[in-house]
């Protein structure tokens, strides 16, 4: 068995394709010098405005997932089975767990601070404060207390919520028996 062993040769694609006009919205002027200082801000600008369409698309993502969650809800009937307690469960249990590391989860999305000695933008030192990105937080806590509204709701249409008088006769008082006279 031979091998056969085949090269490319780039020299010659490259003279053949050079008469070829650039794509277009090629630009072939280059710049020699640094970056200037408008084309930097301009970048930390947009780069902030995308971190903070990242976090509004962050905060907003469990309200995004209330469909399936409802469809998932629906296809697991009314009873009180395992996989429909499954379910009922994540809606109960995912709120509280996303609530108590919202700071955290939000961290990478705080606007940067540029100092003025290094010109490079820094995280800023109160990533995890309440205070930052506040307006995407509070969608954020909106959004999961309707997830935790969807779950508390399945429970009630499973009747594993108290809502009824007959749920709560065992905390009934009576009153004093009235006397009987005899006559």
């Amino acid at each position: 068995m031979s091998t056969v062993s085949t090269t490319l040769d780039y020299v010659s694609l490259d003279s053949k394709w050079r008469n070829l006009p650039p794509p277009p919205g090629f630009s072939s002027a280059v710049s020699t010098k640094g970056p200037s200082k408008t084309s930097s801000t301009d970048a930390t600008a947009s780069y902030e405005a995308l971190k903070a369409k990242r976090a509004w698309d962050f905060a907003i993502a469990p309200a995004k997932q209330l469909p399936m969650q409802a469809f998932m809800l629906y296809m697991s009937g009314g009873g009180v089975q395992i996989f429909s307690i499954g379910i009922v469960a994540m809606l109960l249990f995912s709120p509280f767990k996303n609530l108590a590391g919202i700071n955290a989860a939000f961290a990478q999305f705080a606007p940067s601070i540029s100092t003025s000695k290094t010109k490079q933008s820094a995280p800023d030192a109160d990533a995890t404060a309440w205070t930052t990105l506040a307006l995407p937080k509070l969608a954020y806590l909106a959004c999961n207390v309707l997830t935790l509204a969807l779950g508390l709701w399945k429970c009630r249409a499973m009747g594993l919520l108290p809502t009824g008088t007959g749920d709560w006769l065992a905390f009934e008082t009576r009153g004093a028996a009235p006397e009987l006279t005899l006559l």
